[in-house]
């Protein structure tokens, strides 16, 4: 199976729950796996914890990781009272009754209503609780960006086997015109030396000596054999599956230097303008490969 780098994942837990989390992640191509996790200071340290899951997962791609907190904690907590400071708002109650010589309606609603005389302390729930809500989050997000990097893998997959077969049939007409270049050449020598001989007899066995050397020299046999071993092993590897990523895009840049070495060896203008065609192909390639895990 092929897989796209680029995906999407989402899961949160149901209303009502004690937690109520949510979890966002996407991830596009990079050459090595990296993770970046955002999630609330109060579930901080569980960011280890994530990172070994994504990892144990995913093995390429940039991925970042937003965990939002909608409710940490349904309101629940203790009341704690504090005493030193109810004393100091009842002496101060009773020093200006003391001062002003006003009637004394202090009660104990009163005094509780002063700020901080009375405050909800939140439970703190342990961390592992916290965790056993948030990982199968994860896992859910994880699920659905690997089905959707699936799927995006094998349209890539489908789309750069037919650009393989559009490079094998240009390197098929290369090769034809490549079997042709030495006899165009010495067509094309002897025509101009009878021109600028003008009846002087032309001595066949030099012409014959030259087609040889732009023979050996425009020869591109072993290139195509080696472009054409390189279309093939892509082929393979696709089939393999897994994670191919690297090894396709090295297989690509050999194609790349195959093609640069044909191109620098044609001298006929029909065969340059396919190896045009071919390293427009194989850039498009190259593109598509990046985003292989």
């Amino acid at each position: 199976m092929v897989k796209s780098m680029t995906s999407f994942g989402r899961a949160s837990n149901e209303e009502g729950s004690k937690h109520l989390f949510s979890v966002e992640m996407k991830s596009v191509n990079s050459r090595y796996l990296d993770v970046n996790v955002r999630l609330p200071k109060s579930i901080i340290s569980l960011e280890e914890e994530i990172r070994k899951l994504v990892n144990s997962k995913l093995s390429r791609g940039k991925v970042d990781i937003f965990i939002n907190q909608k409710s940490y904690s349904q309101g629940e907590g203790i009341a704690k009272l504090n005493l030193k400071l109810a004393e100091s708002y009842f002496n101060c109650l009773k020093e200006i009754e003391k001062n002003f010589e006003v009637k004394n309606d202090i009660t104990i609603t009163q005094i509780a209503r002063f700020p901080d005389v009375i405050n909800v302390v939140e439970e703190e729930d342990s961390i592992d609780e916290i965790w056993s809500y948030i990982k199968p989050l994860i896992n859910s997000s994880l699920d659905m960006m690997d089905n959707m990097r699936m799927v995006e893998g094998e349209k890539l997959k489908e789309d750069i086997l037919i650009k393989l077969k559009e490079v094998e049939d240009i390197v098929l007409n290369i090769e034809k015109i490549a079997d042709t270049v030495p006899n165009t050449y010495k067509r094309k020598l002897e025509v101009k030396l009878k021109d600028l001989l003008d009846g002087i007899e032309i001595d066949e066995s030099r012409i014959a000596q030259e087609v040889a050397i732009i023979a050996d020299k425009s020869a591109v046999d072993e290139e195509i054999t080696r472009l054409n071993s390189h279309i093939n092993q892509m082929r393979i590897t696709f089939e393999e599956g897994g994670q191919i990523g690297r090894k396709l895009d090295f297989i690509i840049q050999e194609m790349n230097r195959e093609a640069n070495t044909i191109a620098s060896k044609s001298s006929d203008m029909d065969m340059t303008n396919y190896v045009i065609n071919i390293k427009n192909l194989i850039e498009k390639i190259r593109e598509q490969v990046q985003n292989i895990e």
